[in-house]
């Protein structure tokens, strides 16, 4: 039996057909309707479509005139029909939240939020979330905005906290022009930054948008971002305290020269040798034990270039021979002047026949053709010292003694043709052999220490095929005791390194002068993040 309130419907239900089947047939007037009639009643504020979408990115893309590696390859990206990263048919997806919130960190590494757009993207995030479209910000305006401006901050930010907001390879190495005589080319430029490091290549970027739609932003996010100990350091020291607007300039140009990625790092060694050009010194770290000393660098036309390697042996009174540029700037004008190249022990070769040459047969024109070297013998007042310390590296510049010690009186101590002059050369080769060579280390302060004159003179003899006549030398000297070269083993390594701001004790940090002026070009291509 039907319920009651079914009944009263079923007989309504009758009464109603009955009233219709005394009327005329009517036909509906919507039988014919199609999906394309029902376009009408959408909104067009909230339409997106997709022509339109690219329309407002090309535009986007005309406007951008911002230079760096990231901003090519964001336009590069779309202009190459590169789909929608951030946008899909939802709105906004939620990988753009994700990348949102570490885009936030760009305050606290020293960087201008309108750099990476972040105000533009955060009020368009709020016309998104709100739907607050108007005729100026349309919503394929406002979604087009977002989904340029977000790629743009994302490959800014990714690029720069794995690879550095700067390439050091190409602003330092066009800084000084060499001179016309070293060189056949008329415009060459003098290698100052020699360190093997990572920088972003077509894998990296395409990386970097697989992330993005595969939902694996996170992880690559966080992985992109600067791990080393320095920059650590420095980055709470730029988050800590007051600062001057110098001084924050001076911390963020150090950071920036901590992200770059070198292939190999003081953080994967507990041993290692530092020369801090600005400094004008050199660290030795062993563990947590941390010892300096003065050095001498390049000069301001000969800059010790900045570069990693492994001390690979030392040796002892070695001799020094001249570089073709000092024999033509300095010693061809004394050509002819047999007691000047005698009391500084130079000696004069043929170098198509190794030949003796007597200086007092030379002409300046010979010594600038190139067809004369010119060589120091080892031992007291040799231009090198009594050590030097030999790595692997592009320049021929080394670490050495030198015979000239007043150099480290001077405040300013950038006196060299590129090598770093050492303060105390026997506590760096004590430093390289360990506590286990005790007996070589005696040895080599012997050798150093000794008169090794009549050894030198005669080599040069021998050579020139005369008797060797060292015996009675030889009876002055302990020759159980001379050394004339040491492997370092193991291979210690070391970092020619330019930080003007930098740890010196525990809890202190030492500002130096910008001795070759690298900070102010670093500084004038990080502008455009810090405006």
């Amino acid at each position: 039996m039907l319920h009651p309130t079914f009944r009263s419907f079923f007989i309504l239900l009758l009464a109603c057909l009955a009233v219709a089947s005394c009327k005329e047939h009517v036909d509906n007037p919507n039988k014919n309707l199609s999906l394309d009639d029902y376009s009408q009643l959408r909104e067009k504020t909230f339409v997106l479509h997709s022509s339109r979408l690219e329309e407002q990115i090309g535009k986007l893309i005309y406007a951008d005139r911002d230079s760096s590696l990231a901003d090519y390859r964001t336009r590069s990206y779309y202009l190459n029909q590169g789909t929608p990263l951030w946008i899909d048919r939802h709105g906004v997806n939620p990988n753009a939240a994700m990348l949102w919130q570490h885009l936030q960190r760009v305050d606290s590494i020293g960087f201008s939020r309108r750099a990476f757009r972040l105000q533009q993207i955060e009020a368009d995030l709020e016309r998104a979330r709100t739907f607050a479209f108007d005729s100026i910000n349309t919503i394929n305006r406002v979604y087009a905005r977002l989904e340029y401006n977000l790629t743009k901050a994302y490959l800014r930010f990714v690029v720069g906290e794995r690879f550095g907001y700067v390439n050091p390879k190409y602003l330092l190495n066009r800084l000084d022009v060499r001179d016309p005589e070293d060189t056949l080319s008329p415009v060459t430029y003098r290698t100052l930054f020699d360190v093997k490091i990572d920088r972003p290549g077509k894998a990296f970027f395409a990386k970097a948008f697989h992330v993005v739609r595969t939902d694996s932003l996170a992880l690559f996010l966080v992985q992109v971002q600067p791990q080393g100990k320095l920059y650590k350091a420095l980055l709470a020291q730029l988050n800590s305290g007051s600062h001057t607007v110098a001084e924050k300039k001076l911390i963020i140009c150090n950071l920036e020269k901590a992200r770059w990625r070198m292939a190999d790092s003081p953080d994967r060694h507990s041993k290692y040798v530092l020369v801090n050009i600005p400094a004008q010194h050199l660290f030795l770290y062993d563990g947590d034990r941390v010892e300096s000393m003065k050095i001498g660098c390049g000069s301001q036309k000969t800059k010790t270039p900045m570069l990693n390697s492994f001390f690979k042996r030392m040796d002892i009174n070695p001799q020094w021979v001249i570089p073709q540029s000092i024999i033509r700037k300095d010693v061809a004008r004394h050509a002819g002047d047999a007691a000047w190249f005698q009391s500084r022990r130079y000696f004069v070769r043929e170098r198509s026949t190794g030949k003796t040459i007597d200086p007092a047969l030379c002409t300046a024109e010979l010594f600038r053709s190139g067809a004369l070297s010119v060589t120091q013998e080892g031992g007291e007042g040799n231009a090198l010292g009594r050590i030097i310390f030999r790595f692997d590296n592009n320049f021929a510049v080394f670490l050495h003694d030198t015979s000239s010690r007043g150099v480290f009186d001077q405040r300013s101590r950038d006196v060299s043709h590129g090598c770093v002059r050492v303060e105390r050369p026997l506590d760096l080769a004590r430093f390289l052999l360990g506590d286990d060579k005790e007996g070589m280390y005696e040895k080599i302060a012997y050798s150093v220490s000794a008169d090794v004159s009549e050894l030198g003179r005669g080599r040069q003899r021998k050579a020139e095929g005369e008797a060797d006549g060292t015996e009675a030398a030889g009876e002055k000297l302990d020759r159980t005791k001379l050394v004339r070269s040491i492997a370092v083993s193991p291979q210690i390594p070391l970092y020619i390194s330019y930080f003007t701001y930098y740890p010196v004790t525990s809890g202190q940090w030492a500002q130096y002068s910008d001795l070759y002026g690298y900070d102010r070009v670093i500084l004038q291509d990080l502008k455009q993040f810090m405006k």
